[in-house]
C-alpha cells in the first residue's frame, strides 16, 4: 500500500524534503503521503511508521482529531494558506510553541491535491514574547504607581502617556490629555521650545538629557506651578522617538523654604532688636539724669526773668528742647522695657474703638475715611490695654503721615481659631514703603523724614510693645496704593480652650 502512496506523489513534490522546518504532505482527508527527514528526526519516526497514518494519529497518537481549531478544513474550502500557534507539553511538563503552516498544492483543475504541513519550533521567540508583555507590565504598574509625576511624548510632541501622579499635577484626564494636548500645552508660551533646544544640546546634562531643571508648568486652569525637570530624549536606531519628562512640584518646599527664611529674619530682626533694645535702655537713662537738671535750672531761671526780658525767649527755648529730648528718652524707655506688662483680658474690637477715641486731636482724622471691617465674634485678647492702645495710636499716625492727612483708613480684626490668635489689620491709602526702605522700618531712629521732624523710634516702639504683648507684627502688604500692618496677639484661654468664636 506504502508503495502506490509513493508512486501517487509527483516528484517535483519531493523538494520539500530540503526544507529547514519538519514538514508533512497531507491529502485532503488528513493522511499522510509523506515527510521530509527534519520531521522524521524530531519526531524520531520513520517514512513507513507515518505514511498512511492520519495527521492526529502522528501528532496526537488519537484516532479522532482533538483540536478543534485546526484550520485544515478552511485551507481546503478557501483555497488559501492559514497557519496556527499551538502548545504542547512535553512528558517532562516542559511547554513548548509550535506555528504550524498550512499550505495548499493545487492539482490541473484547481482544487487542493495536498496540503504542505510545516511545523516551526516558535518556543524562543513565544517566551521572548511573554517576558517583553511581563516586563512591560511590570513597567507599566511602576511608572502608575509613582508618585512623581511621568509624561510621554512622540517625537512630533503629541502625549503618549500621563501617569495619575501627572495628571494631578497638570489637572487632566490621561484620555483627554493624550487626544487634545501635546506637550508645548503644558508649558507658558515658548517654555517648551527652549526646553528641547536644552535637551538637544549639551550644557545641561548632555546630549538628549536634562536634569534637575527649575522651570514652570501651567495646569488645566491656566495657574503657574513651579516644578523640578528631569528630562531625555528616547533614541531608537540613533533617530529621536519620543520624549519622557519627570516632574517634581516644588510648591510645597519652596513654601517651606520661605517660611523658614521668614523665621530666620524674624529671628534676626528679634535679635537685633533685643541688643538695640539693651542699649537704648542705657543711653536713656545716662540722658535722663542730666536731662532733669537741666530742666530743673531752666525753669528756675525762667522764674526769675521778667516778661519783657530779652533772655526770657531763650530760656524757654532751651526748656522745649529739653521736653523734646525727655520725649524721646520716654520711647526708647518703652521701646527697651524689660519689666512684665500689665496684661489683663480685653475685647480686641472695644480696643480700636478705645484707641480711636485716645486721638486727642480731632483735625488729626478730620479728612480721613474711616472704614471698620470688624469680626462679629467676642475676640478676648490677653495683653496690656495701655501698650497695645499705644501700638494702634502709632499706626494710625504713621498712616495719617503717610496719607497727607487724607485718604481712607481700613480697621480689619480677624478670628485664627487653630493657631488661637487675633489678628488686627490697618490699611491705609498713603504712598506705600519702598523695598530699599522695608527691611529696616522697625528699626530705632530710623526715618525717611527730614531732620528734626521725626526721631524714628515710633515704629521700633510698636514693635518692642506687640512683642512685649507676646505677639507679632509685620507688613502685610505695601505697594504705591497703601500698605497694610498686621498684627497678631494671642487669644485669652478659659480651662486651656480658646475662646468662643
Amino acid at each position: 500500500m506504502n508503495e502506490k502512496i509513493y508512486n501517487e506523489i509527483d516528484w517535483r513534490l519531493r523538494v520539500f524534503d530540503s526544507l529547514s522546518y519538519p514538514s508533512l504532505v497531507i491529502r485532503p482527508d488528513k493522511t499522510i503521503v509523506s515527510g521530509n527527514q527534519i520531521f522524521l528526526d524530531k519526531y524520531k519516526t520513520t517514512i513507513d511508521g507515518i505514511v498512511g497514518k492520519k495527521c492526529h494519529e502522528v501528532f496526537y497518537n488519537a484516532r479522532k482529531c482533538p483540536n478543534e481549531q485546526c484550520p485544515l478544513a478552511s485551507v481546503i474550502a478557501d483555497r488559501k494558506g492559514q497557519t496556527m500557534l499551538s502548545s504542547v507539553t512535553t512528558g517532562t511538563r516542559k511547554k513548548l510553541w509550535e506555528d504550524r503552516v498550512f499550505s495548499p498544492i493545487m492539482d490541473d483543475n484547481g482544487e487542493v491535491a495536498y496540503i504542505l504541513e510545516s511545523v516551526r519550533d516558535v518556543t524562543r521567540v513565544k517566551n521572548l514574547e511573554l517576558a517583553l508583555r511581563e516586563t512591560e507590565a511590570f513597567l507599566e504598574k511602576i511608572i502608575t504607581g509613582s508618585p512623581i509625576a511621568i509624561v510621554v511624548a512622540d517625537s512630533y510632541g503629541n502625549l503618549l502617556l500621563m501617569n495619575p501622579a501627572a495628571q494631578a499635577l497638570f489637572g487632566y484626564s490621561n484620555r483627554k490629555a493624550v487626544s487634545k494636548l501635546s506637550a508645548a500645552d503644558l508649558y507658558p508660551a515658548g517654555v517648551a521650545s527652549e526646553i528641547m533646544q536644552n535637551l538637544k544640546g549639551t550644557a545641561l546634562g548632555g546630549r538628549g538629557k536634562l536634569h534637575g531643571l527649575k522651570t514652570a508648568i501651567v495646569d488645566s486652569d491656566g495657574d503657574r506651578i513651579p516644578v523640578e525637570l528631569t528630562a531625555s530624549i528616547i533614541y531608537e536606531d540613533g533617530e529621536e522617538i519620543a520624549t519622557i519628562g519627570i516632574y517634581t512640584d516644588l510648591r510645597e518646599k519652596l513654601a517651606v523654604e520661605n517660611k523658614l527664611k521668614e523665621t530666620r529674619a524674624r529671628l534676626a530682626q528679634s535679635e537685633k532688636m533685643a541688643s538695640i533694645g539693651q542699649l537704648a535702655a542705657g543711653v536713656a537713662h545716662e540722658i535722663n539724669n542730666p536731662l532733669t537738671g537741666i530742666l530743673f535750672y531752666a525753669e528756675m531761671k525762667l522764674g526769675t526773668l521778667a516778661g519783657d526780658d530779652p533772655e526770657r525767649e531763650e530760656v524757654i527755648l532751651v526748656i522745649e528742647d529739653v521736653n523734646r529730648c525727655r520725649d524721646i528718652v520716654q520711647k526708647l524707655l518703652a521701646y527697651s522695657r524689660q519689666s512684665s506688662p500689665s496684661i489683663e483680658i480685653v475685647e480686641l474690637n472695644a480696643l480700636v474703638e478705645q484707641s480711636l477715641a485716645l486721638i486727642r486731636d480731632p483735625k488729626v482724622l478730620g479728612n480721613i475715611e474711616i472704614v471698620k471691617q470688624m469680626n462679629t465674634a467676642t475676640m478676648l485678647v490677653h495683653v496690656d490695654r495701655n501698650q497695645m492702645c499705644q501700638v494702634i495710636i502709632n499706626l494710625v499716625m504713621n498712616a495719617v503721615v503717610s496719607m497727607d492727612e487724607a485718604g481712607r483708613l481700613i480697621f480689619r480684626t480677624l478670628l485664627d481659631s487653630q493657631r488661637e490668635r487675633a489678628l488686627l489689620e490697618i490699611e491705609d491709602t498713603g504712598c506705600g514703603i519702598s523695598a530699599e526702605h522695608l527691611p529696616r522700618i522697625f528699626d530705632p531712629f530710623f526715618t525717611t523724614k527730614p531732620p528734626g521732624e521725626g526721631t524714628g523710634l515710633g515704629l521700633s516702639t510698636v514693635y518692642g510693645l506687640v512683642h512685649e504683648n507676646k505677639g507679632h507684627i509685620e507688613v502685610k502688604q505695601t505697594s504705591p496704593e497703601g500698605t497694610t500692618f498686621r498684627v497678631e496677639v494671642p487669644l485669652f484661654k478659659s480651662g486651656g480652650e480658646a475662646c468662643n468664636e
